[in-house]
């Protein structure tokens, strides 16, 4: 695939994103059972989990169709502090990998409230829908955009080594949106609040990738944040080992034809591109781009209870 720009060829016109997308949505709903809590259907659980779900009958009922939270736990409190105990367990067995002390809130949907907490790391073993916030740091106008990108710590629990947002993280119980993005963009990049308070809000993407850590069917809010020239990130927290200012172009390059990037951060820098014109709506693959960043909302659609 060619990597330069030549003279009269619009930006974006010669390279499929396709690819990058399709790595984020690849799961067989034949290998899940539904996950229900307090009759809403939050979840999927994959075989080898339900069956060590199994071990703990006074918390799950295992069956062959679905997996349901007992019913005797009838609030919040109940559910969480009941399955936070099971989790734990199923940790000291090495069932659950990296093990995070972050809740994140278990519920049929984004506004609606949440049914329980469950510990981070578990999440993706049964298969529900978490959130979180990605932010493009950028300057620049049109064509001479560049954009700040991070590359992870070696030593991080999930995606060591690769390249990633200039600031993005999970959406924990409890806190607000906006907020979460001020508090990762100081402990990310070291951006001051007045500053990180100025990026925009500008839509979301979402997924459904199966890995081996389970079933992620995701969603990431994106912020585009136009920093000063001069601004030069750090990171505070140790999560991120570099920051680089690529032009746009390489951006593009590393995004269509290698898998360097964190897998969902090639779907937050698609839709930039997108947005700020650089995939066009002429294209090629325009409209399936478009359609295939927003894909996770269907995953429990054609399944009957």
């Amino acid at each position: 695939m060619r990597s330069a720009i030549e003279p009269g060829t619009k930006i974006a016109d010669f390279v499929s994103f396709l690819d990058r997308i399709d790595e984020c949505n690849r799961w067989e709903p034949a290998g899940f059972r539904p996950f229900i809590v307090a009759g809403h259907w939050v979840g999927m659980v994959g075989a080898g989990f339900a069956e060590i779900l199994s071990r703990y009958a006074d918390t799950f009922c295992v069956e062959s169709d679905r997996v349901t939270l007992d019913d005797g736990l009838v609030d919040f409190e109940q559910r969480s502090r009941a399955v936070a105990e099971a989790l734990r367990d199923i940790a000291e067995d090495g069932e659950i990998k990296g093990w995070r002390g972050e809740l994140y809130p278990v519920a049929s949907g984004f506004t609606e409230p949440p049914l329980m907490a469950m510990e981070r790391a578990a999440i993706p073993r049964f298969g529900i829908r978490a959130y979180g916030i990605h932010m493009n740091g950028f300057i620049g106008e049109g064509e001479d955009i560049e954009m700040w990108i991070g590359r992870r710590a070696g030593d991080k629990q999930t995606f060591p080594g690769k390249f990633d947002n200039m600031v993005a993280g999970g959406q924990p119980i409890g806190i607000g949106l906006m907020e979460n993005l001020i508090k990762e963009c100081a402990e990310e990049a070291s951006i001051p609040p007045e500053l990180a308070g100025r990026a925009r809000p500008v839509g979301a993407v979402s997924y459904c990738a199966h890995s081996e850590e389970g079933l992620k069917p995701d969603t990431q809010f994106c912020y585009d944040l136009r920093l000063p020239p001069d601004f030069v990130p750090e990171n505070a927290d140790g999560e991120i080992a570099s920051f680089e200012l690529w032009p746009i172009q390489k951006i593009m390059d590393s995004v269509a034809e290698t898998q360097d990037f964190k897998f969902n951060c090639n779907l937050v820098i698609i839709d930039f591109l997108v947005r700020h014109g650089f995939i066009a709506p002429d294209h090629r693959d325009f409209l399936e781009i478009v359609e295939s960043l927003h894909q996770s909302h269907s995953i429990f659609e054609g399944i009957q209870l």
